[in-house]
C-alpha cells in the first residue's frame, strides 16, 4: 500500500509516502529567505507523495532557529517560489509548515525583545542562537492583541503560501512551539479566554484555523499534533494532556481538512503516568478525515500501519536527509545511507545535496 498512489482530496499523491518537516538552516541570507540550493533540496526529493517544508516563521517574532526561511514578505514568496516550481516540474507535490515557535526563541532572535509565550514560564532548555548556545529567558506573557496578531499572521502566511505556489500549508501546533504551548496546562496559567480549561487552551488552534480557511480552501490544510511529547521542549505530560488532544481530535472533525499528522511518542512514555504509546491506534477510531502518522517507520512497518487501516499516508523525517531517493531504495528494498548529524543545521551543500542516489542502470548491475 506504500507505494500505490493516494487521493488527497484533490489532490493526487504519487504514493503514500511523506517527507516530514525537517529544521535545515539554509536559509543563510539578510532576508530569511529559501534560495536556490533549498529548491535543489527539495527537488531531488520530489518523488515522495508529498512533501512537508521545514517550518517556516509566520513573523520577524516567529523565528527561533538560525538561517530558518520565513513566509512573511514579499521576499521570501519569491524565494519559496523556487522550490515550489523546481517540486512540481519534478512531478512532486508540496506543502509548507507554518510556525511560531513562542518561547522556544531568544532575544537574540528578536532584537533584544522577548519571546512570546502563553505565560511567562521558562522553558528552561538550550537554545541554539546565532551567536551559539544560551539558555532560555523567561518569555513575555502575550497580550490579547498580541494573540489577535498571531492569528492574522497564520492566516496572511497561509494566503502568501498559495501566493508562493505550495499546495497547501500545514500548521505546526506540536512539539512544544506556540500553538503546542497554549494547549499545556504546564506552559498555559492564563485565566482569560484563552486559558483555565481544555476549551480555552485550544481556542487559538481553531481561531487560526478559522481565519485561515477565510483566505484558502480547507481542504488545503493540514494540522500537526504530538499528544504524547513528554520532556520535549520543557513540555511534560499531565493528567489533562490527553483529554485536552481528545477534544481537539475530536473536533477537528468539523474541518474538512487535507489531513491531520500525528507524531508517535519521541521517548519511551510506557510508564508514564497519563501517557498514551500508541497515538495511531487511539486516534484513528476518533479522526474521520485523512491520518498521517510519524515517528520511526521503516518500510514494512509503514506498511504494516497502512495495511491495518491505522492510518492513510506515513511521514519520514530523518530518512529522506540522507536518501533523497527514500521512495525508489524502498521499493527496491536497497540500504539506506546514513544520515551526518554534524551538518543537520550547517550551511552550503554538504550534507545537504550532496547526498548520492541509486540509478536504475546501477541496480541492474548488481
Amino acid at each position: 500500500m506504500l507505494f500505490e498512489p493516494y487521493q488527497l482530496d484533490d489532490i493526487l499523491l504519487q504514493n503514500r509516502i511523506v517527507m516530514a518537516p525537517l529544521t535545515r538552516g539554509r536559509a543563510a541570507n539578510s532576508q530569511h529567505k529559501a534560495n536556490e540550493l533549498i529548491a535543489d533540496y527539495y527537488r531531488q526529493r520530489a518523488t515522495a507523495g508529498l512533501i512537508i517544508t521545514e517550518g517556516s516563521q509566520i513573523s520577524p517574532m516567529g523565528v527561533g532557529y538560525s538561517n530558518t526561511p520565513g513566509i512573511y514578505s514579499q521576499e521570501q514568496i519569491a524565494g519559496w517560489r523556487l522550490t515550489t516550481d523546481a517540486v512540481h516540474a519534478a512531478g512532486g507535490k508540496i506543502f509548507i509548515q507554518l510556525w511560531h515557535v513562542g518561547r522556544m526563541s531568544h532575544p537574540d532572535f528578536l532584537n533584544g525583545e522577548l519571546p512570546l509565550a502563553p505565560s511567562a514560564i521558562n522553558p528552561d532548555v538550550i537554545v541554539r542562537t546565532p551567536s551559539g548556545k544560551k539558555t532560555s529567558v523567561t518569555p513575555r506573557e502575550m497580550t490579547i492583541a498580541d494573540i489577535q496578531q498571531v492569528i492574522t499572521d497564520f492566516a496572511q502566511a497561509a494566503t502568501n503560501a498559495m501566493e508562493a505556489g505550495f499546495d497547501g500549508v500545514e500548521i505546526h501546533s506540536s512539539n512544544g512551539y506556540l500553538l503546542h504551548q497554549f494547549f499545556a496546562p504546564d506552559t498555559n496559567k492564563r485565566t482569560d479566554q484563552y486559558g483555565g480549561n481544555i476549551t480555552n487552551r485550544a481556542r487559538l488552534l481553531f481561531e487560526v484555523l478559522d481565519a485561515m480557511k477565510e483566505k484558502i480552501p480547507v481542504n488545503r490544510i493540514g494540522v500537526r499534533l504530538n499528544p504524547s511529547a513528554h520532556q520535549v521542549q520543557g513540555l511534560k505530560i499531565e493528567q489533562e494532556t490527553l483529554p485536552t488532544f481528545d477534544y481537539i481530535i475530536n473536533r477537528l472533525n468539523d474541518y474538512d481538512l487535507a489531513y491531520l499528522h500525528l507524531s508517535e511518542p519521541y521517548t519511551d512514555v510506557s510508564e508514564v503516568p497519563f501517557a498514551e504509546p500508541r497515538i495511531a491506534q487511539r486516534y484513528r477510531p476518533v479522526y474521520k478525515g485523512n491520518l498521517m502518522i510519524n515517528r520511526g517507520f521503516t518500510s514494512e512497518t509503514a506498511n504494516r500501519i497502512l495495511e491495518d487501516g491505522l492510518a492513510d499516508l506515513v511521514a519520514f523525517g530523518v530518512p529522506f536527509i540522507a536518501n533523497p531517493d527514500l521512495v525508489y531504495r524502498m521499493q527496491h528494498q536497497l540500504p539506506l545511507a546514513a544520515a551526518d548529524p554534524a551538518t543537520y543545521y550547517t550551511t552550503g551543500e554538504s550534507g545537504f545535496t550532496d547526498y548520492p542516489v541509486f540509478h536504475p542502470a546501477t541496480v541492474n548491475h548488481q
